[in-house]
């Protein structure tokens, strides 16, 4: 029965492909889902092993980052930095340049999805406002949070759980992935401004009255310290998931803030799609069919232990099942030496979603905001960017990783 692992994990990532079964609603955290309920009901995984293949620590700092992010939300700062970047004084290139800045650095720091997920409605009501088109401004969204959320092991869903797996340090990723982080933010400026030049040549009219919501200054100022306590948790010995719901727990003590809107912030799809992808991958990696696999491609020099392999392996990966499912898949399988491949894992698995639409959530997040707001972000657009600054960001991330030594040619 074996086999029937195979096909099984087979159809779950041919499924995460296709971000949906031909003909049905069914998306890919249902996938996930339904393919871990096959194995435990045929009997191929049982409720005690699936349990044990599930990385709650994990998934308790994952949810724990989502209630500091939900705090923000439930403040309403998001809103408040897209409505100050769209009402700028300033050229559309300044616009451009201050949206890309503020989603990088939020997404540092914060899930990158629930920052485009507040952001893009205002901003998209912002700068067509001013007559403008918002389609260049929502790649600079997307791109810049893909870009910024790079520099940190906090910053997106696959970094956290590399960085729970390899034991990394939350200042020392810093130092490895924050140059490449901040060029290519960079690199997604230039080529938008490039590329959508036409488009920003329109000069923005002023800016209407009100656009900017409320903030409230108490919840900001206590998700402010919570994000200080976690900087300074995390520089400790205490475990890292630990520090996070110590830090994260108090947020929910407020007069003012349900704590059911609070947790309902919080993306379970997601931490879902993440349990049962555990299961899948873990009964896959302990299958016969996973080791003659890493053999194969060890006798070939395949194994993503190389920048010439890991590249053009994450940069379709993360295009084609998905930036998650790749780095779990991936992690399952490999067995890593040394923390350089662990860093070019996160940095360049996190870079190549900005290829295409499909590249990561946060893209599509963007593109499905957009389109409530009455703005279509097609794919076409988006790789009209994309593929340049993406080629551009793992090229400098690739070249970056070979001069500090942490990873080979």
């Amino acid at each position: 029965m074996e086999h029937l692992i195979a096909i099984v994990f087979t159809l779950t990532y041919v499924g995460m492909a296709l971000g949906r079964v031909p003909g049905l609603t069914l998306d890919r955290t249902g996938i996930a889902l339904i393919a871990a309920v096959v194995l435990l009901a045929s009997g191929q995984v049982k409720v005690e092993d699936a349990g044990a293949a599930i990385d709650m620590p994990t998934l308790l700092l994952l949810f724990a980052l989502m209630l500091v992010s939900a705090q923000f939300q439930e403040a309403g700062l998001y809103r408040v930095v897209a409505g100050k970047v769209a009402v700028s004084v300033g050229s559309a290139h300044r616009l451009l340049f201050l949206t890309i800045l503020s989603a990088g650095l939020l997404s540092a720091v914060l899930a990158n999805d629930i920052v485009v997920f507040a952001m893009a409605p205002m901003l998209v009501e912002g700068i067509r406002g001013r007559g403008m088109d918002p389609r260049p401004f929502l790649l600079g969204l997307a791109g810049g949070a893909n870009a910024g959320s790079a520099m940190t092991i906090i910053g997106n869903p696959q970094n956290i759980l590399i960085g729970q797996v390899g034991g990394l340090d939350f200042w020392h990723f810093l130092l490895v992935c924050g140059v490449p982080g901040l060029v290519s933010m960079l690199l997604v400026y230039g080529c938008i401004r490039l590329l959508w030049r036409h488009q920003l040549a329109i000069p923005p009219v002023p800016a209407a009255e009100g656009l900017v919501p409320p903030l409230d200054y108490w919840q900001t100022v206590k998700g402010v310290a919570a994000v200080l306590g976690l900087m300074v948790l995390f520089a400790t010995d205490l475990p890292r998931e630990v520090g996070a719901l110590a830090v994260a727990a108090p947020l929910l003590l407020s007069r003012r803030l349900a704590s059911r809107d609070m947790i309902g912030a919080v993306d379970w799809h997601l931490l879902l799609l993440f349990a049962c992808l555990f299961v899948i991958t873990d009964a896959f990696a302990a299958s016969p069919w996973a080791a003659l696999g890493v053999e194969w491609l060890a006798e070939r020099q395949w194994l993503p232990d190389r920048i010439t392999v890991m590249t053009p392996l994450l940069t379709v990966a993360s295009n084609t099942i998905g930036n998650v499912p790749a780095v779990m898949l991936i992690l399952s399988m490999w067995p890593i030496e040394g923390d350089g491949p662990v860093y070019g894992l996160a940095l360049l698995s996190t870079l190549a979603g900005n290829l295409l639409l499909v590249g990561s959530l946060a893209n599509i997040i963007v593109a499905e905001r957009a389109a409530a707001s009455g703005v279509k972000l097609t794919f076409t657009d988006f790789a009209r960017a994309g593929i340049p600054m993406t080629l551009a960001s793992l090229a400098v991330a690739s070249g970056w990783l070979l001069l500090g030594g942490w990873m080979g040619w």
